[in-house]
C-alpha cells in the first residue's frame, strides 16, 4: 500500500501549509482589528472634546 503512504504524506504537507496560511491570516486580522479599535478610540476622544468645548446655550424651562 505505498499509495496510501504517499497520500498521507501529501495530506500532511498540505495541512502544514494551510495551518501556516491560517496563522498569517489571523495575525493580519488582529492588526487590522487593533487599528480599527485605535481609530474608534481617537474618534470618541475627538467627539468628547467637541462636546466639552461647545458653548453653552441657555436652557429653556417648560411653561
Amino acid at each position: 500500500m505505498p499509495f496510501s503512504d504517499v497520500h498521507l504524506h501529501l495530506h500532511s504537507i498540505r495541512a502544514t501549509e494551510l495551518r501556516a496560511e491560517a496563522a498569517a491570516h489571523r495575525h493580519r486580522a488582529v492588526r487590522r482589528e487593533a487599528r480599527a479599535r485605535a481609530r474608534l478610540g481617537w474618534l470618541l476622544v475627538e467627539l468628547g472634546l467637541q462636546l466639552v468645548n461647545r458653548p453653552s446655550r441657555p436652557r429653556i424651562r417648560p411653561v
